[in-house]
């Protein structure tokens, strides 16, 4: 398929990150962009103001007729239900349609592709690595699962021969790519509905590092059970992190390079987890041949991603952070950015269970990760693509965790259960709507304070 004779590029499930990114994309090499979704958010609101037409009821009367020619090409989601008469409209009628990666896969084989991987760290690894690129001056296109506070936007760039791409193991999309260098962040197990077992997701991630046929272009961190280069912090590796320390709420540190050390390295993301994120990106952007000014550079401005450790509220008085965090390992990696950041201060956590399948396989890690906070505020599952399954509750959820001081709320009672906390540190953590409650939490939040 040559993407070049396609000139209308609708997609069903437009609203997504990762869809939005490519509709920008799309928009930005001249193509004429529509789509459809469920429900209009934040996201959508900047497409359509971008010159985007969008709708949110499935019709078919909806789509713009000039998109009723051949040279349209379709793209949906996974999330999108096989019932949604727009795809079997285009189904029925013999159009070009795509998945998400599969269009990825056409963009990165006629580019120099790096393919960023694993079960965390995707987002801020190829956000950093891509803004990394992009201020050194190199001809590049990211692609993200997030907006990045730099550009406020999911896309970097408008480059032709370099692209930066998430390598997402959902559905086993990242088998669709052609990177010539790539990372795998974790292999931790995720998404056991799509793939039944911890082995089976190893596997994957397996046949996605024997896409590179470079093996010194392949970056693991160490103890990863993947033939490569690695990285790691205070260990003996290929590219090393050592002498860490916090100065002005940001970490200094000096790396361990083939070839040199690079001392006095600023970068302002909290976390450990996120100085492996860090370190990551310097490594595959060192490999390219990335000047090493233009490196160090990069990560010092790099100013992070909305809903990563994304600060809402930073005052003396009062601090509320908010994180995508959707997996037991992401909880953790908040909980312990917190306590470094915030030792002996009373932290109370409000998470949003993300899908019934991985509350249900993980449910004693989450149980024991939400323990770890000193408050933790409940509230019901997110299902986002699945049914409800029987016993797998919020309320089920929290009978396993140990921690005394927990709830289960409504939505529509959060606020005014936030209002009467008497902590320094509040975090919004889960992947689903919680998103689109966090400016109104702000708001509120902000006008209590004023009161107090």
């Amino acid at each position: 398929m040559n993407l070049n004779q396609i000139h209308n590029v609708y997609f069903i499930g437009i609203g997504g990150i990762g869809m939005s990114a490519l509709a920008r994309y799309f928009q930005n090499i001249g193509k004429k962009v529509s789509g459809y979704d469920k429900t209009p958010t934040r996201l959508t609101d900047e497409l359509i103001a971008g010159g985007m037409e969008i709708h949110f009821e499935d019709a078919i009367n909806q789509i713009p007729i000039d998109y009723y020619v051949e040279n349209t090409l379709v793209i949906v989601t996974p999330a999108v239900p096989v019932t949604h008469s727009e795809w079997n409209y285009f189904i029925e009628r013999n159009y070009t349609i795509k998945k998400r990666a599969e269009v990825l896969g056409l963009i990165t084989k006629d580019t120099f592709c790096f393919a960023v991987a694993g079960t965390h760290g995707k987002t801020t690894t190829s956000s950093i690595l891509g803004h990394i690129l992009y201020e050194s001056g190199a001809d590049v296109t990211a692609f993200l699962g997030g907006i990045v506070e730099n550009y406020q936007s999911n896309l970097i760039g408008n480059g032709k021969t370099i692209t930066v791409v998430e390598a997402d193991e959902f559905d086993r999309s990242f088998l669709h790519l052609h990177p010539d260098i790539a990372c795998v962040t974790s292999m931790d197990a995720d998404h056991l509905d799509i793939y039944g077992d911890s082995s089976a997701i190893e596997d994957s991630f397996r046949e996605f590092a024997d896409k590179v046929q470079d093996k010194s272009h392949l970056f693991v961190p160490k103890g990863v059970p993947l033939e490569g280069l690695t990285v790691a912090v205070n260990e003996e590796a290929t590219y090393m992190a050592f002498n860490v320390r916090i100065e002005n709420s940001a970490y200094v540190f000096d790396v361990q390079t083939p070839t040199e050390i690079i001392a006095n390295i600023a970068f302002g993301l909290p976390g450990r987890h996120n100085l492996m994120n860090a370190l990551t990106a310097l490594a595959m952007a060192n490999s390219y041949g990335t000047p090493t000014e233009a490196i160090v550079k990069g990560l010092a401005s790099f100013k992070g991603i909305q809903r990563r450790f994304s600060y809402q509220i930073k005052t003396d008085d009062f601090v509320y952070i908010d994180d995508y965090a959707h997996h037991p390992t992401e909880i953790n990696a908040v909980h312990q950015a917190v306590r470094e950041l915030y030792p002996g201060e009373k932290v109370v956590a409000v998470f949003q269970p993300h899908l019934f399948s991985r509350t249900k396989d993980f449910a004693d890690d989450f149980a024991k990760s939400l323990s770890a906070f000193d408050e933790v505020i409940l509230l019901d599952i997110y299902p986002a693509r699945e049914l409800p399954m029987e016993g797998v509750t919020s309320s089920w959820l929290m009978s396993k965790m140990t921690n005394p001081n927990k709830s289960l709320v409504l939505k529509e009672d959060l606020v005014s259960k936030l209002i009467k906390i008497d902590s320094k540190i509040l975090v919004t953590i889960g992947a689903g709507d919680i998103g689109e409650m966090v400016p109104n939490i702000k708001k509120e939040m902000e006008g209590r304070n004023a009161k107090l």
